[in-house]
């Protein structure tokens, strides 16, 4: 009997014992878990795509003294525009992005049309009857010359290769007048006083 009853004792020690370990492996394996979930969220933040930005330095054209730069960061799906200029005769002057980044024409013409891979008809931007996907419209000019203009969208996008989207390969152009946003396909804009290539060379 008395061998039983120390069976017995053995059995029911062994079972806590058990029972303990048991439960050390259990805390173990949540520490596991938290840290997997933890390193996993920290993975997460550290793919997060950071910010692209393009620089644009704008050249003279059509004999014109104009200077500037343009700007475009894609950050979260919206592509943000900024550009200032000097040199510009004061009033309103049209700026759209053109299909092509070449610049080498005097008159910029080596730049093509419009940008339109929508095949929409020129107007002004948001217009709900069409407008271009350069069709960025006007800005204005003081009497020192000097203009700025910005804008936002996520009609655009910085090397996506949508090629409804993407403005790499595109140029920007200033030009000598204001968009009517009526006549087609161009606004009646008049000559092109500044152009600059956006490309790959650019991007940050």
């Amino acid at each position: 009997m008395k061998k039983l009853g120390v069976l017995i004792v053995a059995t029911a020690l062994f079972a806590l014992v058990g029972c303990k370990n048991e439960k050390k492996d259990m805390d173990s394996m949540d520490g596991v878990n938290d840290s997997v979930q933890i390193d996993s969220a920290a993975q997460q933040v550290e793919t997060k795509e950071p910010p692209k930005t393009i620089s644009v330095l704008m050249e003279s054209k059509s004999g014109s003294n104009v200077k500037g730069e343009a700007y475009f960061t894609e950050d979260n799906g919206i592509v943000t525009f900024e550009a200032k200029f000097s040199g510009l005769k004061p009033g309103t002057h049209a700026i759209h992005l053109h299909e092509k980044a070449d610049c080498s024409a005097e008159d910029a013409t080596s730049s093509g049309g419009h940008w339109n891979p929508t095949h929409a008809k020129h107007g002004k931007w948001g217009d709900p009857e069409g407008y271009h996907k350069g069709d960025i419209g006007n800005f204005e000019v003081s009497e020192d010359g000097l203009g700025k203009i910005s804008m936002q969208t996520d009609e655009w996008c910085i090397g996506c290769g949508d090629e409804n989207k993407d403005i790499l390969g595109k140029a920007v152009i200033v030009h000598e007048g204001e968009d009517d946003f009526t006549t087609q396909p161009t606004g009646n804009a008049g000559g092109r006083v500044s152009c600059g290539g956006i490309d790959r060379k650019s991007t940050r």
